[in-house]
């Protein structure tokens, strides 16, 4: 699945990229997929700037970028070196989208899981507290387009992403919001892995009405725990899928 599928979701600007932006993505993409190892160097200015007809000047702001994302660190008379996994940005939009097309990393995907588990089955909670008509409508549209693209397995990622965003923004809390880039991160990797079959699709719609339906009552406890409940299941899933 293409990275703009997040870029669509978290409905960033339609615009073309400037060069330096171009080459930041396409440097970035090999850093987070390993092409580009942890500690190792990546070509100087120079090399860079013959392999993506560019001059110097945009190889240097692109690197500018990925320092600021913490992909890269600079040093005089050593070169540009790829940082630690650990000092990435990984809030940050680009890094997380750029894991959508990278090959699967267990670890990553586990923690993304371990944040869903988090603080998704509140949301869930706060949401049958406090959700509006107009939040209602909106998890109920995307469980309609869940049910209509079941046997898509692209168009269902996206309509079960949009059910999970419209459940953390009825759950009216601003911080839970920040962190849609996340969820979006996680579902469109994860279930790629775990549902390769449409027909595996059909099989996780109830669950997703079940919450629904949790939150339509306003029963909070039932809501938390079905949301729960869903997470762990796909954790399962994907636990199993790497053997970890």
């Amino acid at each position: 699945m293409s990275e703009f599928v997040y870029y669509d979701l978290k409905s960033a600007a339609k615009m073309t990229p400037s060069l330096p932006i171009q080459v930041a993505r396409e440097l970035g993409r090999r850093i987070v997929a390993g092409t580009f190892e942890p500690g190792s160097l990546i070509d100087d200015e120079n090399k860079l700037a013959d392999r993506y007809q560019v001059s110097r000047v945009v190889i240097r702001d692109a690197v500018k970028i990925l320092v600021g994302k913490g992909l890269l660190d600079v040093r005089r008379g050593i070169g540009t070196k790829v940082r630690p996994r650990d000092q990435w940005v990984l809030w940050d939009d680009d890094v997380l989208a750029w894991h959508i097309s990278a090959p699967p990393c267990p670890a990553f995907l586990k923690q993304l899981m371990d944040i869903r588990l988090a603080f998704e089955p509140k949301a869930a909670r706060w949401a049958a507290e406090r959700a509006s008509d107009q939040d209602i409508s909106a998890i109920e549209a995307a469980i309609l387009s869940m049910e209509a693209n079941k046997n898509s397995i692209d168009k269902f990622i996206v309509a079960d992403a949009h059910f999970h965003k419209a459940v953390l923004r009825a759950a009216h809390n601003e911080f839970l919001s920040s962190m849609e880039g996340v969820i979006y991160s996680a579902l469109l990797v994860s279930v790629q892995i775990t549902n390769q079959d449409a027909a595996q699709n059909e099989a996780s719609i109830p669950f997703h009405r079940e919450v629904y339906q949790a939150i339509l009552d306003k029963d909070a406890a039932l809501a938390e725990s079905l949301t729960e409940k869903l997470l762990g299941d796909a954790s399962t899933r994907l636990r199993k899928e790497f053997n970890v």
